[in-house]
């Protein structure tokens, strides 16, 4: 009789430890799910960052007149500015870094680009959306 309690305890135990082994192991799966979620929105926060200042850069860089798409990345920069003259001296200027897209209207006058005060845009203002992709 005590033989079989001594089993049943042991088996018991075995069990306890099979359980907490697969709580475990999907505890793990879970915190793994979540870092690599947690990786990918800290890119896309710094992506974000980076391109909101790229396009605050281009505003203020002193674009020559010149050809219709004319475009530059600041030194040290991985994304890239663009500015996008139209035929009725319209500009559009384009901020890419990553996956992240900002785009800002604004009229040449005078031989001076001037943006437009309302902001910027992460969606593309143009009906035609090949005139928003940077070259």
């Amino acid at each position: 009789m005590n033989r079989q309690r001594g089993m049943s305890s042991l088996l018991l135990v075995l069990l306890v430890l099979a359980l907490g082994s697969l709580i475990l192991q999907g505890m793990s799966a879970q915190q793994q799910s979540q870092l690599s979620q947690m990786t990918l929105e800290k890119t896309a926060l710094q992506e974000s960052a980076e391109a909101d200042t790229l396009l605050e850069w281009g505003r203020f860089y002193r674009w020559p007149q010149g050809p219709q798409v004319q475009c530059q990345q600041p030194a040290g920069g991985t994304g890239r500015v663009c500015l996008r003259l139209f035929a009725d001296d319209t500009v559009l200027l384009m901020a890419t870094r990553g996956q992240q897209h900002r785009w800002q209207t604004g009229t040449l006058s005078e031989g001076t680009y001037l943006f437009d005060p309302n902001g910027w845009s992460d969606f593309c203002p143009c009906k035609e959306a090949t005139q928003c992709q940077t070259p």
